[in-house]
């Protein structure tokens, strides 16, 4: 089998974790990503864990991402109503649950620590399979990120992940887990934006926290999804992790610490603290179920299958 990504350019490979970077890959060669590999992917991917979203229209109606079930679905009729509807199913942790997810994460990261020279941690590789037109408002990832994209065609565009395009306020909730990553969004922001058009053997990653949205073109569109720390990444979510407590607590307005020092010492001993302290459980979603994928409709809500 080829390697996964065919050339990992000098220049590029330099600019990880500090700015978006692009490869390209081979796993839209792959026979696991067609229409019946997928089929049976989501047949066999437990359906307790799959993320179902629809969205509206509007780019700044970011509350309109609604999280809803497949129900009871075959996997060729949910590929079916993806290829249909106005549908985003995220297969997260995919390496935890099917055997060639386990295989393919272990590749991917077995390449990403050997060109990176770093430790890839805390690893869930997902899978991404989305509707013609669909889209992802303004949001950002807790974790590092890299996306694959397998089939169709998604334009992205990031953003700094500064005041005023991310609230520090907001980001903590995100890295505490009480908020869900989407964000208010002004269509000004795309003066400064920079965007990519991703094709089947496009690969891009990016700054930890940079906040993107995602539209998808005219037709389905299939991507690998990898989010995972680096002991760096590790270390600012953590310094993120006591900054939150720092101002939902004591009222203060923290800054993130980027070298070690005092400061960054302490906080780090204030997030271990914390997590040592509270109950460990899986977190429930922030968005509650309120539709169901049935057939050619969407039940509990507006109608997301067009």
């Amino acid at each position: 089998m080829s390697a996964v990504v065919t050339h990992w350019d000098p220049e590029e490979v330099a600019g990880f974790e500090r700015r978006l970077i692009d490869f390209r890959h081979t796993l839209h060669e792959r026979p696991m990503f067609s229409d019946e590999g997928l089929a049976a992917i989501l047949s066999r991917y437990p359906r307790e864990a799959l993320g179902v979203f629809t969205m509206g229209e509007d780019l700044e109606d970011w509350q309109s991402w609604r999280r809803g079930s497949a129900g009871a679905m075959t996997g060729e009729r949910l590929l079916g109503a993806v290829q249909e509807g106005r549908l985003w199913l995220n297969l997260r942790h995919a390496d935890e649950h099917l055997p060639e997810f386990t295989d393919l994460c272990a590749e991917i990261a077995a390449e990403k620590e050997r060109v990176f020279k770093t430790k890839v941690l805390n690893r869930d590789l997902g899978l991404l399979i989305s509707s013609p037109n669909a889209r992802v408002f303004y949001h950002l990832d807790v974790p590092l990120s890299s996306l694959w994209q397998v089939r169709g065609q998604k334009r992205i565009w990031f953003y700094p992940r500064t005041e005023p395009y991310v609230q520090p306020a907001w980001l903590e909730r995100c890295v505490h887990g009480t908020a869900e990553g989407q964000m208010p969004f002004k269509p000004e922001w795309d003066d400064i934006a920079e965007s990519r058009t991703l094709n089947p053997g496009d690969m891009i990653t990016w700054a930890q926290n940079c906040p993107h949205r995602v539209d998808n073109g005219a037709m389905m569109n299939v991507s690998v999804s990898m989010e995972y720390m680096t002991p760096r990444a590790r270390v600012r979510a953590n310094v993120l992790h006591a900054n939150g407590l720092l101002r939902s607590r004591l009222g203060w307005t923290p800054k993130i610490q980027a070298r070690p020092g005092p400061a960054m010492a302490a906080k780090l001993a204030l997030a271990a603290a914390h997590k040592a302290a509270i109950v460990h459980k899986a977190r429930a979603p922030v968005l509650k179920e309120t539709f169901e994928v049935e057939g050619d409709e969407i039940r509990g809500g507006t109608a997301a299958m067009v």
